[in-house]
């Protein structure tokens, strides 16, 4: 039996006060973010999609990605440009550019940019909430080719902080 075998509910009436969306990482309202060594482009929102998802374009460059951690959330990357090292349960994958990767929620993992040379990928959470997570605790950057802040060790010290006490509230633990 499929889940398409047995009776579905009614499909609710159309929400005319949600509206398309269009997204662009060029276009000059994308909001832009220096994160974890990479530049992240708020493509769709949770306030765009009433909670449902979040889809983030990442410009991670050489030596760039998050520490450990685990959320109990969904996490999805596809890799547009080079190849990112990812490691599930401590277990370390090399993903090129066309593959997809899905973390599932709760599992512990990370991401790197071992390459040597620049990569590009987009990352849908479900349900959203990363998306407002990198507002609070990165830095807001002009564009997508903005290069990072210079921050200091103390600047440094303090987002990590911040990280690490915001992320509960994420549904987000740090290992």
């Amino acid at each position: 039996m499929t889940s398409f075998d047995r009776a579905a509910p009614a499909i609710p009436d159309d929400d005319p006060t949600r509206t398309l969306t269009i997204a662009n990482p060029d276009d000059p309202a994308t909001t832009c973010i220096s994160l974890a060594g990479g530049n992240y482009a708020m493509l769709i929102t949770g306030k765009q999609t009433n909670g449902q998802y979040c889809l983030i374009d990442m410009r991670v460059p050489d030596g760039g990605g998050p520490p450990p951690h685990r959320h109990d959330f969904e996490e999805m990357f596809t890799i547009l440009e080079g190849e990112i090292e990812f490691t599930f349960r401590g277990e370390k994958h090399t993903v090129r550019a066309g593959s997809t990767v899905n973390i599932p929620a709760n599992a512990p993992h990370n991401f790197r940019n071992a390459s040597g040379a620049p990569a590009r990928m987009l990352c849908m959470c479900t349900p959203a909430g990363q998306d407002e997570f990198f507002l609070r605790v990165g830095d807001e950057v002009a564009d997508k080719d903005a290069p990072p802040p210079q921050l200091t060790d103390e600047d440094i010290a303090e987002r990590r902080r911040r990280a690490a006490e915001l992320a509960p509230q994420y549904r987000t633990e740090m290992l």
